[in-house]
Parts: structure tokens; C-alpha cells; sequence
């Protein structure tokens, strides 16, 4: 489709051929009476529109699409009950910085304050675009077509520029059907698609290196944003030279190969105490591209994860970001600098190079990093291979390690599959994680692969999930049967939402709405996934004992075929070494944290 020279298109029409133009390949959706304008259009054009059973399975997917894309993935919405389904993975994506258009159908305009079919008006006439005004970068509501143009423009570059996001455009459906000139949208033609991003000056970047090289307990911190901005290569190079150890947070896992002799780990509640430690004692915080969340800083107290502003304390902190209201957020900062941190670190790099031509040589924090890789995958090694069935967290881990290409793509949830992940499971190359980290939401793992495979379709994509979070949409599997995608769910079974049912047992000496009947060896009442999965045309495997796992996993990769893998778990906690604050509220004069159930 085309509309430069033609006229009397509907707006929907133009919409289409607006994204056709931006190179826009799918859009993830679920009809209704007011978005099926746009369907018909979307039905002349090679966009892909790729139709869910449920809204939160679409945003989810377009989240995960977006990671691995890099740029602004496309929702479809109805109004009302579509897109308060739709909200909660649009959530997700604004707290984990994705960005994403939502483009939602509304009433007709003529039937404002009338109270018309599935309306939110409660408090307020034609107010439906306010639902998403918490957690969007922006809200339209187009009151007139001639404007859906520039909106849609101004939408796409605010979703990307910046500190990426969610936006909204809710369009009433008599707008998408009004037929317009093609003039507001060929105006358009020649903006630019990408703006550029703001980088460190030189001045700046000496400052930073001279602070790092005069360190003498220097750490690197990083976090989603080096993901965001694609700057693992960046980031490789500037540590290298400098010699610079690097701790990163959740969403930080797989900005470096977690095998770099660099790499250290992740800090926070489930971090190790090499990562803890090191970070505790630094002179010098390097950090780039993170927030200093909660879990990630112990829930910022001192003595667990950072001591950066406490008293008795050095830690001195260098802070880069795109987003400014960011830095000194939760941290006092010597040194803050609102830079992109692909563009930044080249300039560090380069600087870098030119003050210190020979680089530093730390060795002996490479060979303490090394020593305490070794002991660690020492001290797991029984858990890593033990034949217990339901099988050890720590098993099935190592044997979905075993099974996969480096470059495979992981989904995770919550739970094991993500602080256990973030601990314990080697990311070998750089942004194939998929974690939700902010919004920490049920179900996002599932449907995210159905978005990275479509991505990625050459790659190997697995989702990590409990039970709890397979449970919460499994329609999905209907659009990875009818769409062909080879994508793995490996349902860690425990038959329980487990991380919840251990924080319980462990404060209240019970499970009470945390657990499902039964056991996950043997559930008397529970779903069988893999028949589950069988009955929507997908493979399903229900693994008996330990050593099924591993052949299973890897006839599922080489099948192509989606295949989900139910494997019973047993309901360790994974194991802390920081602190979360929650602990303190629930027993405050106990050394408690979580427990086996």
C-alpha cells in the first residue's frame, strides 16, 4: 500500500500504510467491534497481524518481540475490557523500559457521555485513555482525524527516544472510518525515523577515566539500559582496557557473557557474596544504565549490597544515564552524566586509550572471580546432579544449560526461573534474556517467547516457567501451534507458586493460598500440562525421572516443533545473600528469609 498521491482512504487505511512505511512487520492484537476497521486494512497488506486469545498474551509477545528487535513493537487493542486485559504486559514493558505503541479502538465520538456499549465513564466522559496514564510515556486520546498523522509520529518517537516506554493512541472507531486526504501523513515522509543521541563530551569522559584509574576498588554496575542502548560490545571494550570488574543487576544479566573473566555476578537479595562483597567494599561505583532497584541493593541498606552514602563510608559513585531524573535517585552521586550508554562509552573508550595507552592489568581480581566461579559451581555440584526426582531447581538448570546453543533465546518468569536464573544460569550471549524485572510479572515468559521467536525464528527460544505462571495464559500455545513456532516451555513444576509459598512457610509456619493439592509428582486434582499442550496441537512431554530431562530437551530443539516440557520440582528456595526489607516486616526480630516447603 501507498497513499502519497491518493486520496479518500480511511484513517485506519493511512494508519496501515504509516506503519508499512516505518517498516513495521507485525502487529499483535485481538479484535473488536471497534479496531476491525484497522483488521480490514492490516488484510491488504503484508503486515503481519498476529491474533491472540487473550490481550495480555499480546503485549506480553510484543514486549518480548521489542527486546529482541530493538525498536517499537505494535499492539492492537479493543476498548474497555481489551485494553484493561492488554494493561498489565503494557505495565511490564513500561517498568522494564520497552518500547511499544498501543493503538486501542474506542466509542464513536457522537456517543461521548451517553454511556454506550463497554464505555468507561464513571467518573468522567470519554476517559478510557486515562487508564493507561500511570505507566504510559504518553496517552492520546485523537479527537480528530487530521491529527492521527502527527500523533502516531510524535508516538513512535517518544516510545524509542529517551528512556524507552509504552505509549497509547485511542482512537474512536468512527475516526478510523472517516475517510481523509493523504496530506497530514505525506508531510511526514521525510522525518526522520531515529533521533540522535546525546553522548559525553571529552572533558567529561577524562573526568570518569581519571577517577576509575586512580581507583583502587573500582566496579563496574550495570544494568537493563546497557541492553537497551545494545552497548555489550561497547561495554566489553571500555572494562577490558580499564581491567574493570563488573556486577550487574537483574535486568543487567547478559550485558557481558557471564563466562568474561570481568563478570562477577549479580548483587542484590539473590546476588552472590563475591558480587555483594566487592561492591560493599568499592571506592569507586561505576554505573551505567541502571535504577539501583530494590532487590538489586538489598532494599538499600547498608552493610548488604552498597555502602555508598552511609556513614564511615567512601563509596563514591559515577552515574550514566538517559534518563536524568534517574541519577542520585536513590544514591548520593559524585559524578552523573545524562549520555546514551552505547554513545558514552565509545567516547570512555577512546579517551581511555588515549590517557592510558597500556590499559590496567588486575589480575588478581580475575583470578578471585575465577576462584570463586569454581567454588561456587563446586558447592552446587551435588544439586546440580543429583538423580532426586521431583528434581533439584539446581538440575534442572545445569541440564537446560547442557541442552542449548549459546546464542538461544531465554523467557523467564518469576520465581526460580528468574532469581535462581540470575544466579546460577550462564548467559552466553549478550541480550538473550528476557527477564520482567520491574513489574516482576506472573506470566510474562510464556507469551514473551512467542514475540522473541517471531524475532528470532532461526534461534532457539525456551521459556523458563513455573507452574503458577503456565497457568496464567496457556491459550498461548494456540498461536504458537497455528503460527508453527518452535519454542520450548519448560514448566519447573512445583506445584505451588512456590517462591511466595516458601516467603510464608518460612514467617507464618503455613501455605495457605500458596499451594495446589496434591504434590507436583503426583497432583491429585492439578492440570497436566503436557496433555494440555497436546490437546492444542502441541508436543507434550511430562518428565518421570531426572535423566528424562536432558533427552527431552534436546528432541524438543531439534523437532522444531512447540513443545512443552513439565518437569516436577522440588520447592527449595534459591538460596540469599542479600537482604529485602519485607523480611523486617514480616518477622523483625528473626534471621529469616525463605524455606522449603
Amino acid at each position: 500500500m501507498d497513499g502519497s498521491t491518493v486520496t479518500g482512504k480511511t484513517v485506519a487505511e493511512h494508519l496501515v500504510d504509516y506503519l508499512e512505511r516505518r517498516g513495521v512487520e507485525h502487529v499483535f492484537g485481538l479484535c473488536g467491534h471497534t479496531n476491525i476497521a484497522v483488521l480490514a486494512a492490516l488484510a491488504e497488506s503484508p503486515i503481519d497481524f498476529v491474533t491472540v486469545r487473550h490481550e495480555q498474551i499480546a503485549s506480553h509477545a510484543a514486549d518480548g518481540y521489542a527486546r529482541v528487535m530493538g525498536k517499537a513493537s505494535v499492539v492492537l487493542s479493543h476498548l474497555s475490557p481489551g485494553l484493561t486485559n492488554c494493561a498489565t504486559g503494557v505495565a511490564n514493558a513500561a517498568l522494564d523500559c520497552i518500547p511499544m505503541v498501543v493503538i486501542a479502538g474506542d466509542i464513536p465520538t457522537h456517543y461521548y457521555g451517553k454511556h454506550p456499549h463497554q464505555e468507561v465513564n464513571l467518573h468522567a466522559d470519554a476517559a478510557q485513555w486515562e487508564i493507561y496514564r500511570p505507566f504510559v510515556k504518553r496517552a492520546w486520546r485523537v479527537d480528530r482525524a487530521e491529527l492521527m498523522a502527527e500523533i502516531l509520529e510524535k508516538a513512535f518517537q517518544l516510545a524509542e527516544s529517551g528512556q524507552p516506554g509504552p505509549v497509547l493512541v485511542n482512537v474512536p472507531m468512527d475516526i478510523f472510518s472517516q475517510v481523509i486526504p493523504s496530506d497530514s501523513f505525506d508531510r511526514l515522509r521525510g522525518n526522520t525515523r531515529a533521533l540522535k543521541k546525546p553522548s559525553l563530551d571529552d572533558e567529561t569522559a577524562r573526568e570518569i577515566v581519571s577517577a576509575l584509574a586512580g581507583a583502587e576498588r573500582p566496579v563496574v554496575y550495570v544494568g537493563g539500559g546497557i541492553l537497551l542502548a545494545q552497548a555489550s560490545e561497547a561495554l566489553r571494550e571500555f572494562v577490558e582496557h580499564m581491567g574493570l570488574p563488573v556486577a550487574h543487576s537483574l535486568m543487567g544479566k547478559g550485558a557481558l557473557r557471564d563466562d568474561h573473566p570481568l563478570v562477577m555476578g549479580m548483587t542484590g537479595f539473590w546476588g552472590t557474596s563475591l558480587v555483594n562483597q566487592a561492591c560493599l567494599n568499592a571506592d569507586w561505583v561505576f554505573a551505567v544504565g541502571t535504577r539501583f532497584k530494590e532487590a538489586d541493593c538489598s532494599s538499600w541498606y547498608p552493610g548488604y549490597t552498597f555502602n555508598i552514602g552511609a556513614e564511615g563510608h567512601d563509596t563514591k559513585v559515577i552515574h550514566i544515564d538517559i534518563e536524568p531524573q534517574e541519577i542520585g535517585r536513590n544514591y548520593p552521586t559524585e559524578i552523573g552524566a545524562v549520555a546514551d550508554a552505547k554513545a558514552a562509552l565509545r567516547v570512555l573508550t577512546r579517551v581511555a586509550r588515549e590517557m592510558y595507552p597500556d590499559g590496567f592489568d588486575r589480575s588478581e581480581k580475575v583470578t578471585e572471580i575465577a576462584e570463586f566461579r569454581t567454588a561456587f559451581k563446586a558447592r552446587n555440584e551435588e544439586m546440580a546432579t543429583s538423580d532426586a526426582f521431583p528434581m533439584m531447581p539446581e538440575r534442572i538448570l545445569a541440564d537446560t544449560r547442557k541442552a542449548l546453543p549459546d546464542d538461544a533465546i531465554i523467557t523467564t518468569d518469576v520465581g526460580w526461573n528468574k532469581n535462581g536464573v540470575g544466579q546460577q544460569f550462564d548467559i552466553l550471549t549478550p541480550g538473550s534474556i528476557l527477564t520482567p524485572g520491574g513489574f516482576a510479572t506472573m506470566g510474562f515468559g510464556p507469551p514473551a517467547a512467542i514475540g522473541a521467536k517471531m524475532a528470532a525464528p532461526d534461534r532457539v527460544v525456551l521459556s523458563l516457567v513455573g507452574d503458577g505462571g503456565f497457568g496464567q495464559n496457556p491459550s498461548m500455545l494456540a498461536t504458537a501451534v497455528e503460527r508453527g513456532l518452535g519454542i520450548i516451555w519448560l514448566v519447573m513444576n512445583n506445584n505451588a507458586f512456590g517462591t511466595i509459598a516458601g516467603l510464608q512457610k518460612a514467617h507464618y509456619g503455613l501455605t495457605y493460598g500458596t499451594t495446589f493439592p496434591g504434590t507436583a509428582a503426583a497432583p491429585t486434582n492439578g492440570p497436566g500440562y503436557a496433555e494440555i499442550a497436546q490437546a492444542y496441537g502441541a508436543e507434550g512431554v511430562r518428565v518421570s525421572s531426572a535423566d528424562e530431562l536432558l533427552p527431552a530437551l534436546q528432541a524438543a530443539i531439534a523437532s522444531g516443533k512447540p513443545t512443552v516440557i513439565d518437569v516436577a520440582m522440588i520447592n527449595n528456595p534459591t538460596p540469599t545473600t542479600g537482604h529485602w526489607n519485607i523480611l523486617d516486616i514480616y518477622s523483625p526480630d528473626r534471621d529469616v528469609s525463605h524455606v522449603a516447603t
